[in-house]
């Protein structure tokens, strides 16, 4: 069974705004870090954003202002805020949960992605 799965991609005009959702299963323990990343058309996949246990976030420099990440622990989601979407935005997002332990990766999910495009 799947541990991760997004939602909320779709079809949008430049400049619109999308709210990506990623639920886990309860089979995740720990406290992962969560994160996103994106793969574009031609393009190899990118990191966007992640966010700590602790709620400590870092973005792509590109899109810091612009993206915000955000987890909701109860829920056991996270989400991807995107406003002032560009064309060059289009493409499978992709959610990842990961868990370490020292240097010990304990487990590295990711799930299977979401659609974004953004039309000009």
């Amino acid at each position: 069974q799947e541990q991760l799965m997004e939602s909320g991609g779709g079809l949008v005009q430049s400049g619109g705004v999308l709210r990506l959702s990623c639920a886990s299963s309860t089979s995740i323990f720990g406290r992962p870090a969560l994160g996103w990343c994106q793969r574009a058309p031609g393009k190899q996949r990118e990191l966007v954003a992640t966010i700590t246990s602790g709620g400590n976030a870092n973005y792509a420099d590109s899109l810091k202002g612009r993206f915000t990440i955000s987890r909701d622990n109860a829920k056991n989601t996270v989400y991807l805020q995107m406003n002032s979407l560009k064309p060059e935005d289009t493409a499978v997002y992709y959610c990842n949960a990961r868990y370490e332990s020292g240097r010990i990766i304990v487990y590295d999910y990711w799930g299977q992605g979401t659609q974004v495009t953004v039309s000009s």
